[in-house]
């Protein structure tokens, strides 16, 4: 009797999981070049984010406020441990630090435009502050950072508060990177670099080894600020709970924790997906450890790190965050991985300019290159002019307000008279990694993952 083959799954098309197109192409262009991939923005692998969490509305045990006739507090102060003059902002919300070289002079001014407007803070990144910068944002975050680019005293001293940047969430244990194409004159003067050179930081700081050395760092900036200014530490988030305790030992008066969600204008692509912990493990762990060290409420805790939407920063604050800073989604408001720029207050298309990229609005990571379509991460003196200071402000200011909106139409929902008073009982999670990692108990459940029942 003749037995004819079974067929089975016709496997001729089938993709393997381990070796998909994707890990194909890498292994490829890996073998092609010798070299790997450096690109901006952030991870884009799908990671348990603020979306898998969900808000406890108030109705019979809980009364929401009455829409907009009842107040909702959204005033934020920070820096209180310490400083002289402690920051005192209109909203929850501010601008992470984004450097002039990564972004163009129009962009910076735009920021401290809209941030001023809101009454907000901005954040100078890397590379020194510039004068229209120092102009336009009533509150300025200087940052020091490893490579010491543009780090001047005097600007310190402008300055209203100090930002000591320890890691940064999408390359933690990584310094900075500035491609050749983007060090023009001008940055190459601020940064005393020689133009058209690649330029990457260090990734540690020269000056300290440990916590009892950076000790010493915050105690030398604060001598020469006269104590004024608030001290903040930056960390990408990794290590947390330890990092955010040494950081308060180390006298931070407020403490930034960078989720690997978070963006950043160029660094390998192994670094954006593969290092770093997600910023809904970050918070639960930061606050942790302010509570260990009976900190929470004395030193104020920043989370950024993929947040986007209004929902995020009331999510965020709930969590035991006072304030919140967003990069990305600042850019996206300006123009970033939109199909047209905005010139002279003009539309214009930019479609064949992403093209010649070999991408497309809403697929672009290509910072790194200085060929922005819309005009945000450049140096090119063309392709900055196409975006204008006034015009990008204004959309910023829109979308800064939007989620100040969203924030405290949740925070009403949930009773509150101030977005301050957000807590974790208001928060259930929706999947059982989202649980674990936020401490906040499985929807329908008292259960938190890990703490047993």
């Amino acid at each position: 009797m003749e037995t004819k083959p079974v067929h089975f799954k016709n496997l001729s098309r089938e993709e393997s999981y381990g070796y998909d197109r994707k890990t194909l192409d890498y292994i490829r262009n890996a073998a092609a070049h010798g070299l790997y991939e450096i690109r901006g923005m952030g991870a884009k692998r799908k990671l348990p984010n603020f979306d898998d969490l969900v808000f406890l509305g108030a109705s019979m045990s809980r009364y929401p406020l009455e829409g907009y006739r009842e107040k909702c507090i959204t005033k934020t102060l920070l820096g209180t441990r310490f400083a002289k003059k402690p920051i005192e902002l209109d909203i929850p919300i501010t601008i992470a630090g984004m450097s002039f070289g990564a972004l163009s002079a129009n962009v910076k001014e735009a920021l401290g435009l809209a941030a001023t407007e809101m009454g907000t803070s901005t954040t100078t990144g890397d590379g020194g502050m510039t004068p229209e910068e120092r102009r336009s944002s009533k509150t300025l975050i200087y940052q020091c950072l490893p490579s010491r680019y543009g780090f001047n005293p005097d600007d310190v001293r402008q300055a209203d508060a100090i930002e000591v940047v320890i890691g940064q969430g999408a390359k933690p244990g990584g310094g900075g990177m500035l491609l050749g194409q983007k060090v023009n004159p001008r940055v190459a003067k601020m940064r005393t670099l020689p133009e058209g050179v690649d330029q990457r930081s260090a990734c540690r700081h020269p000056d300290w080894t440990g916590p009892d050395d950076l000790a010493i760092k915050i105690q030398e900036l604060r001598e020469i600020t006269d104590w004024e200014k608030p001290i903040y530490v930056k960390v990408g988030a990794t290590r947390t709970f330890n990092d955010v305790k040494l950081a308060v030992h180390s006298g931070a008066d407020v403490v930034v924790v960078d989720g690997m969600q978070g963006g950043t204008a160029a660094t390998q692509t192994c670094f954006i997906e593969h290092v770093g912990i997600p910023t809904l493990a970050a918070v639960r762990q930061a606050v942790d450890a302010l509570e260990d060290l009976d900190m929470k409420g004395k030193v104020q805790l920043i989370v950024s790190g993929g947040i986007r939407t209004g929902a995020d920063v009331a999510k965020a604050l709930a969590m035991g965050a006072d304030a919140v800073a967003i990069g990305q989604g600042v850019l996206v408001a300006l123009g970033c991985n939109g199909e047209t720029y905005f010139q002279n207050g003009g539309h214009h298309d930019a479609i064949a300019d992403y093209n010649a990229l070999g991408t497309a609005p809403g697929f672009c990571h290509h910072c790194h290159t200085g060929k922005c379509p819309v005009g945000i991460t450049t140096q090119d003196a063309m392709l900055e002019q196409r975006l204008s200071p006034a015009v990008g402000a204004k959309h910023l200011k829109n979308y800064l307000k939007t989620l100040n909106m969203e924030l405290t139409t949740i925070a009403r929902a949930c009773g509150k008279q101030n977005v301050h008073h957000l807590e974790p009982e208001d928060l259930v999670a929706l999947t059982i990694e989202a649980a674990a990692m936020a401490g906040i108990p499985l929807a329908g459940t008292n259960w938190v993952p890990g703490r047993g029942f």
